[in-house]
């Protein structure tokens, strides 16, 4: 049967389109529900369970399915997702509602409904005859769309009686709507509350806890003192940002200060693009990355960036005497140049909040069930949670999720989610950082596992077209001990003519991973490999990352080649780019190609490959500092784990050898070489990475440091900051150099990937060079894959597809990936730092050198160089203990120590990491 639909839309240029679609409904449409012979019994994929017996409920004992409706679904997605709730049916009306409103919810509830075990029902409701209802006149859609839900209730438990005499089945209609579910009980559906019905249930009393606390703010204000101002709706902060009343940013809480945070506002002006925020009035109840509207205070009430350290270590919620007491402390005698915009929130655009681990802070309160909750991540303020397991969890990392926030409560409202694990457990810390940095790290789907290819797989006649045979080159590659993703190979030979022939071959992962497919947009979501001290979250299967793409020696493998013709001065005189099969003739270690290089026995043709490699590369290494690269520096450690126990016995800072850079040198000038490429053929498509050069403002503690030591540093390009950090030397503290660089690179700015069609500022500050790219890592970067397929198709060895010349895609794929990239260091670190505390816990009290970094009004923040450790010690207060370095304790390294990894070869990271214990 066939109905037209007709509904609005309004235009970018603010008028209005009528819009009329065909419907088409169906008779053959099954309610899920096996061997219902009104349905024919045929179902495709999850269906229901025949006789549902669990959870056993008090207010309807007999077997029974679940039908709640959409702000059910949005709100208590946590219970939904427990394992005691099964058998619910998911109508199309409540999935596309729930799509719109909230892409992380309506992902989570198609992971359910793909769980066979949990037997969740899809039933698509808008096309099936019987329960389909059109818009009545003057019906808005929100009633319609509850109508509609109510109508398949009842078609459901109609339809559910004719299916068997003796059955007793029913369905349940869940909603929170007061006036839905008196209609629903009018119109004779059993329907109760998520609330009534979670409670109902005798034998599981612990998902009372994941109950979303959605009590009204407006009854809530009685019971206590307004704290906040109200938020002014949506359709005021709109017409205020309109009119440059208020301005629209990201809110971004300081890790160091619990009363302050800067609010970056979004578009292109330069003026006021950071306003501070002080005292929790002006914070009104913004949390941590939320999108809000503030307004600016009048200049008479701008402030100064506070120098004071403060955590929020207050038991008692409704102290908020002591919270002005402390305010009080921020304000500091400051001149009038240290002053910055200064505003207030007066209204949240958009809430980003997410599911938080952390500890739970038990009640002084015996008996209580009102508890403080708190998150890992020191710029999340404190959550309150009702639980009854309180006792359980203490000692735990849980996870919990924020429900609201009243004007009269010092603390958002939350509900208990999941408990993780014990604190200090290895598995538990790791998924605690996992979640944390949001890294997608579940175990690869059938789905994408099915694209792989079979095994045993070899070389076919098929896999040689367009591709070259270079299995005759020398050809080694040198990585990290242990190392079984091998990326890169290199070779270098000497030509008839003279010159050198010079070769970086990389795996040829595009070859495996097809545009499209389930494996492709894994990848693509994934964004990039995370290496944890102990294991590696893999971006692609094993099968390809440490076998078919893994460039291991003596095995043929298929890669993609940029090969240079070189004279001996390293100028390039020929570049091209091939598809290739090479056998790498060895895979060596920093170190063993270090030991070959300098051996004088030594003279195999890797070794001389070698030689000739590090030569050129020490040429090019020289030029590229000459042009102003920067070389900054970062302490990074290296642990050694006990082979049992696995856990850290020793730990190191790394050292670098000449055969790092002489790797190092070669993947830039490949990256470079192949931006030059991609973008010649492909100028408006082109993905290419960048590093924006810093504002004149970050480097005042550069400056400032250096000038306490009476020595000057430069920054009007790369080229005089390098020149003023290699003039950099005291022979009474030889550490000094090391000192500003790490200082330096928290001037730096992030490296970013971006469409060259969107963007005209391609130059790479870190790096000295007018373009860049990554291609040289496609096993761990999903970036370098996109490289691959425009360069295959630019050197004609493959065919291009639509989303590869689709500026605006591209845009978006790069947006994921550099939020991936910065989340998978971050990842990192922490992974460093809770190996760190491992291996200081059974070590006791330990005396090292460390060096002061930054001064604060109450603490110092030092560097040990030694472990590469930095950290917060706090200076001694009447009748508080004495001074002691302070790491995070409530999850290891969420603010950690920075390295240089996300500026490429030596990139800073901008902000200022802290690692406290």
């Amino acid at each position: 049967m066939l109905k037209s639909k007709t509904f609005l839309k309004k235009t970018r240029a603010g008028g209005v389109m009528k819009i009329v679609r065909e419907h088409y409904l169906r008779d053959d449409i099954g309610c899920g529900a096996p061997g219902c012979a009104a349905c024919g019994g045929a179902h495709e994929g999850p269906v229901l369970e025949p006789q549902p017996l669990d959870p056993a409920s008090s207010l309807c004992p007999q077997p029974h399915y679940l039908l709640p409706d959409t702000n059910v679904l949005l709100h208590q997605i946590d219970v939904l997702e427990d394992p005691a709730i099964r058998n619910v049916i998911v109508l199309q009306t409540v999935l596309q509602e729930v799509r719109n409103r909230s892409a992380p919810v309506y992902k989570r509830i198609r992971d359910v409904t793909n769980n066979q075990e949990k037997h969740f029902y899809t039933f698509t409701n808008e096309h099936h005859r019987e329960t389909y209802v059109e818009q009545q006149q003057g019906e808005n859609s929100n009633d319609r769309n509850d109508r509609a839900i109510r109508v398949a209730a009842k078609w459901y438990n109609e339809h559910l009686k004719k299916m068997s005499a003796e059955n007793q089945l029913q369905v349940i209609f869940i909603t929170n709507d007061r006036k839905n579910k008196e209609k629903a009980i009018e119109e004779g559906i059993p329907a109760f509350t998520c609330e009534e019905y979670v409670k109902s249930l005798t034998a599981n009393p612990e998902l009372i806890d994941r109950l979303a606390c959605l009590s009204d703010e407006g009854n809530e204000i009685e019971s206590g003192k307004v704290i906040f101002s109200e938020h002014l709706p949506l359709s005021k902060l709109q017409q205020g940002i309109k009119s440059g009343t208020y301005l629209q940013g990201t809110f971004r809480a300081s890790r160091e200060n619990y009363l302050e945070a800067t609010v970056w506002v979004h578009g292109d002006t330069e003026e006021n693009k950071e306003i501070i925020l002080q005292g929790l009035k002006n914070l009104n109840r913004a949390v941590h990355e939320d999108i809000v509207a503030v307004e600016l205070l009048p200049k008479n009430q701008w402030v100064a960036p506070s120098s004071v350290v403060l955590h929020d270590e207050g038991q008692n919620e409704d102290d908020v005497e002591k919270e002005e007491e402390r305010e009080r402390i921020l304000k500091t005698a400051v001149n009038e140049k240290m002053l910055k915009p200064t505003g207030r929130v007066v209204g949240i655009i958009k809430r980003n909040w997410r599911p938080y681990c952390g500890m739970l802070s038990k009640s002084d309160i015996k008996e209580s069930r009102r508890h403080l909750f708190t998150p890992a991540d020191k710029r999340i303020p404190r959550i309150r949670i009702e639980t009854r397991q309180a006792s359980t969890l203490e000692g735990r990392r849980i996870i919990v999720s924020i429900d609201g926030w009243p004007r009269n409560s010092r603390y958002p409202n939350g509900h208990f989610v999941k408990n993780l694990g014990e604190v200090g457990d290895k598995e538990t810390e790791t998924e605690v950082l996992l979640l944390e940095h949001d890294v997608p790290h579940q175990p690869f789907s059938q789905a994408v596992l099915s694209f792989l290819p079979k095994m045993p797989w070899s070389i076919t006649e098929k896999d040689m077209k367009n591709r070259e045979d270079l299995r005759h080159l020398c050809v080694c590659s040198v990585d990290p001990p242990g190392c079984t993703d091998i990326d890169d190979a290199l070779h270098c030979r000497e030509l008839e003519n003279g010159d050198l022939e010079v070769g970086v071959h990389i795996a040829d992962v595009s070859h495996f991973i097809r545009p499209g497919n389930a494996l492709d947009q894994e990848s693509a979501r994934r964004g990039t490999t995370v290496y944890l001290c102990e294991k590696r979250i893999d971006m692609v299967p094993e099968l390809l990352s440490s076998n078919l793409c893994s460039l291991r020696s003596n095995v043929d493998r298929l890669a993609f080649s940029c090969i240079w013709e070189m004279n001996h001065n390293a100028e390039i005189l020929k570049t091209r780019f091939t598809k290739s099969v090479i056998n790498s003739k060895a895979s060596l270690t920093y170190a063993e190609a270090q030991m070959r290089i300098d051996s004088a026995a030594m003279n195999d043709s890797i070794t001389t490959s070698l030689r000739g490699l590090n030569k050129l590369a020490k040429i090019l290494k020289k030029r590229r500092i000459e042009k102003g690269a920067l070389t900054l520096s970062s302490p990074e450690v290296r642990f050694h784990m006990d082979s049992e126990t696995h856990d850290p016995i020793d730990l190191q800072t790394k050292e670098l050898r000449e055969t790092n850079s002489m790797v190092e040198e070669f993947m830039l000038l490949a990256n470079i070489s192949v931006a030059k490429k991609i973008h010649e053929e492909f100028s408006e498509h082109a993905l290419l990475r960048k590093h924006p050069a810093p504002p004149p403002s970050n480097y005042e503690i550069l400056v400032k440091a250096a000038k306490s030591k009476n020595l000057e540093i430069k920054t009007d390009t790369a080229k005089a900051l390098a020149d003023s950090l290699d003039r950099v030397d005291s022979p009474i503290f030889p550490y000094l150099n090391t000192l500003l660089r790490i200082l330096a690179t928290r001037c730096m700015m992030q490296a970013v990937y971006f469409c060259s069609g969107m963007d005209n500022d391609f130059h790479h500050y870190g790096l000295a060079s007018p373009i860049y790219t990554h291609f040289t890592s496609p096993i761990r970067r999903y970036a370098d894959i996109i490289v691959h397929r425009l360069l295959a198709v630019a050197i004609g060895a493959d065919c291009t597809y639509p989303e590869l010349t689709d500026k605006h895609k591209l845009a978006d794929l790069c947006k994921n990936l550099n939020f991936r990239h910065k989340m998978a260091q971050y990842a990192q670190r922490a992974s460093v730092a809770f190996h760190t505390q491992l291996f200081f816990k059974s070590k006791g009290i330990v005396s090292e050198e460390a060096y002061i970094l930054f001064v604060r009004k109450n603490a110092i923040v030092v560097l040990i160089p030694k472990y590469g450790l930095e950290g917060t010690v706090f200076f001694e207060e009447k009748d508080k203990p004495k001074p002691r370095l302070i790491y995070d304790d409530e999850i290891p390294g969420i603010s950690v120590p920075t390295d240089t990894s996300n500026m490429d070869n030596s990139e800073p990271e901008r902000k200022k990491k802290k690692l406290q214990k």
